[in-house]
């Protein structure tokens, strides 16, 4: 049989999502500011050699590398803050071999 999940009540996802799309946001300030961190960087270091070609593969590596790790970290803090997690079934529960103490 399914447990019922957390995520099921309306009132219960739509706290979990709001907060989820709060930390993106703030996530999105920190890519930009590591964006422009690598940026810097960059500049200080090639100085005139930096080309816009670098510039865009730069912005676009570093932004979207903070981005993914932001929302699958985000997705993980959601579905355990939210007990999603322990709604599922564990085939392993009745099972005298594994000890779920270790």
């Amino acid at each position: 049989m399914v447990r019922h999940s957390p995520l099921d009540d309306i009132g219960t996802s739509s706290v979990a999502w709001r907060r989820y799309r709060r930390l993106m946001r703030g996530m999105a300030l920190v890519s930009f500011v590591a964006v422009v961190i690598a940026l810097g960087w960059l500049r200080f270091t090639l100085g005139d050699q930096l080309t816009i070609h670098m510039i865009i593969a730069t912005a676009a590596g570093v932004g979207l590398s903070v981005m993914l790790g932001a929302a699958l970290m985000g997705l993980v803090f959601l579905s355990s803050g939210s007990g999603h997690d322990e709604a599922i079934e564990d085939p392993f529960e009745d099972d005298p071999d594994m000890n779920h103490d270790r």
